[in-house]
């Protein structure tokens, strides 16, 4: 894919990264579990993670808001 851009709005990446950094701090905290993000922890840094998951939330709000649909979470099986 390539690196992490700095173009764009400052405001929406610095509240992107930091509800990534939450979430992966309240992840941490939890239970090994099997979704994308514990995978990704067990194999990145921290913030680096964290800048994962800030670019994947990034890239599905695009997609739902270039698509005009709601967004549906996967269910837990």
């Amino acid at each position: 894919m390539g690196r992490i851009s700095k173009l764009g709005n400052r405001y929406l990446r610095r509240l992107l990264y930091l509800g990534a950094i939450a979430q992966v701090s309240a992840r941490r905290r939890g239970e090994a579990g099997e979704d994308w993000l514990w995978k990704i922890l067990q194999r990145k840094k921290p913030k680096q993670a964290a800048i994962a998951l800030a670019n994947r939330m990034a890239r599905t709000v695009h997609a739902l808001m270039t698509n005009k649909t709601e967004f549906r979470a996967a269910r837990a099986a």
